[in-house]
């Protein structure tokens, strides 16, 4: 059963795919030119032959002689991300790292686009929570010859079973932020006969419970009978049986996350 929770939105879907870059060899004089003449931009990714080097700001150009080459005042180690990536995880970065665009590479480092502040931003507007349930309950019933009733309530975070294992730190920070200000969106669960399958909202229940929070609002389907669904096999993949055992990842070691470093490091 395949399902589409606001928190599975990639990267990939709202990723800028035209990319403005400079060369390795282009001037400095040649680059700031290029940033003076539009608003859009404060800096381009450097690539070569669609590999991407680094990366340069206006900053990087301030005290560089007109005639000196790009890849001599460029950051070379620059955050990029892979196009799975979800859009969540890419924002927190973001929000972290205090930067304003994210380059996507592939798995040869080639760039194939970029996601800004202004991609995140549309993602969370484009959200549908309730749209979304009604599919996920629509699924159920069509797959499964079952009927279920779909209701709105409070669940006990210590009762969910999660359906991952991880969540990342920077991503957490930010849900609880949302949580402290009342600004998060309501869990995604299946009570299926009693048991509580988390569908959708594994951040926002570990930071909730981080926060001393017991329990959260959700959007619960609920099944007439017990029935086998795909969701209790990524249950029992994930090897974890409450939202305590869930293992709280730093962003840094996100796997779609990286530093360019690797990809020099691979030629």
């Amino acid at each position: 059963m395949t399902t589409i929770a606001p928190e599975s939105a990639t990267v990939e879907e709202y990723m800028t795919r035209a990319v403005a870059t400079v060369h390795p060899d282009d001037t400095v004089a040649a680059v700031a030119e290029r940033i003076a003449a539009q608003d859009e931009y404060s800096g381009f990714p450097v690539t070569d032959d669609g590999h991407i080097e680094g990366f340069v700001s206006a900053s990087d150009l301030l005290l560089a002689n007109d005639e000196s080459a790009i890849a001599t005042v460029m950051s070379r180690d620059l955050l990029v991300a892979a196009p799975e990536m979800k859009v969540d995880a890419a924002a927190r970065v973001i929000l972290r790292s205090g930067i304003q665009r994210l380059p996507v590479v592939d798995e040869a480092g080639d760039l194939i686009g970029i996601i800004s502040n202004a991609d995140v931003i549309r993602s969370q507007i484009e959200r549908a929570t309730p749209d979304t349930v009604a599919e996920l309950k629509s699924t159920i019933e069509q797959a499964h010859g079952v009927e279920t009733d779909q209701a709105r309530r409070d669940v006990s975070i210590d009762e969910l079973r999660p359906t991952q294992s991880k969540v990342y730190g920077d991503e957490l920070q930010g849900r609880q932020y949302e949580l402290q200000r009342g600004l998060a969106e309501p869990l995604v669960v299946v009570d299926n006969d009693g048991e509580l399958l988390l569908a959708d909202g594994h951040h926002r229940s570990t930071a909730g419970r981080e926060l001393g929070i017991e329990q959260m609002e959700a959007y619960v389907i609920e099944t007439d009978e017990h029935v086998a669904l795909e969701l209790e096999e990524a249950a029992a993949d994930a090897g974890v049986d409450r939202i305590a055992d869930v293992e709280i990842v730093d962003y840094a070691r996100h796997p779609l996350i990286e530093s360019t470093e690797r990809f020099r490091d691979d030629e």
